[in-house]
């Protein structure tokens, strides 16, 4: 038997549950514990007692060790695993993917965000603006760095941060009324994004927020408020939403700007023609 565990019992990942009370478990524990690291990406495609069979131990065994760890029961297990990918960890509990239901789920996703009554809003605010500043850490990056690419063949004074090696404080230090920031933060965002929010709505800018659902803490910090779903039925975040949403908010800018942004986007083409820097095709 293993020795008992002090009050509270283990708390965190269940990875971690097991390194730090590794060296407490008995050999059968431990060699049943060792069965579920390996089977932590496909641990609900099992039933607790074709695990015992796994590891070579009994139910009786397994069910003490879930236990130990600080779980009711296998079911909890399953629960801790699909808590972590709510969170934004990749980590596939559910067997092996449908990808049919996969495409369901991203039309559903992309559905839900563009039919958000804040696009208007963002739309109409991005391209009154004197100047945009578009944010994004981590994997928000790409997506910031998607729509400021888009608004800047469609508008003037449109800048992304934070840029490589250089921090964001230079770029809060510039706005005032008239500007508009685009804030995208989906989840595992760093701590000091809602600190960003509140800094750039202090300077007189006006704040744009797109993000998952899990940013519900920073909404009421914007002034427009985008929510775009990402996780799908995927190990990973799908941006597939996310991508169309920003699509249709430069699409939307374009056609607000009118005559201004069809020259720009033409002025832009003959730039590239003349550098010669992108492929023509006939």
């Amino acid at each position: 038997m293993s020795a008992p565990y002090a009050t509270p019992p283990p708390s965190g990942r269940i990875d971690q549950r097991i390194a730090a009370h590794h060296d407490r478990l008995s050999p059968q524990e431990r060699r049943a514990a060792d069965t579920l690291l390996e089977h932590l990406d496909d641990l609900a495609t099992y039933r607790a007692a074709e695990l015992a069979v796994l590891a070579g131990v009994s139910k009786a065994t397994m069910s003490r060790l879930f236990r130990s760890l600080g779980f009711v029961d296998f079911d909890e297990v399953r629960d801790h695993l699909r808590s972590l990918r709510t969170a934004g960890e990749p980590r596939r509990v559910d067997g092996a993917p449908d990808l049919h239901a996969q495409v369901r789920a991203e039309a559903d996703s992309i559905r839900l965000a563009l039919t958000q009554p804040g696009l208007p809003d963002a739309v109409a605010a991005l391209a009154s603006a004197r100047r945009v500043l578009v944010a994004g850490w981590r994997n928000s990056h790409p997506v910031a760095l998607h729509l400021r690419q888009q608004l800047v063949q469609a508008r003037p004074a449109v800048a992304l941060a934070p840029l490589p090696g250089q921090m964001v404080g230079e770029e809060l230090a510039d706005l005032g009324t008239g500007d508009v920031v685009v804030a995208i933060g989906f989840r595992r965002r760093p701590r000091e994004f809602g600190d960003f929010v509140t800094a750039a709505g202090a300077a007189g800018a006006e704040v744009v927020l797109i993000a998952d659902p899990t940013a519900t803490m920073h909404l009421a910090r914007a002034d427009v408020a985008l929510t775009c779903p990402v996780q799908g039925l995927l190990a990973f975040d799908s941006y597939a939403a996310a991508m169309s949403l920003v699509g249709v908010i430069a699409d939307g800018v374009l056609h607000e700007l009118g005559r201004a942004g069809r020259d720009r986007v033409s002025a832009i083409s003959g730039s590239y023609e003349r550098l010669r820097e992108v492929e023509t095709w006939t």
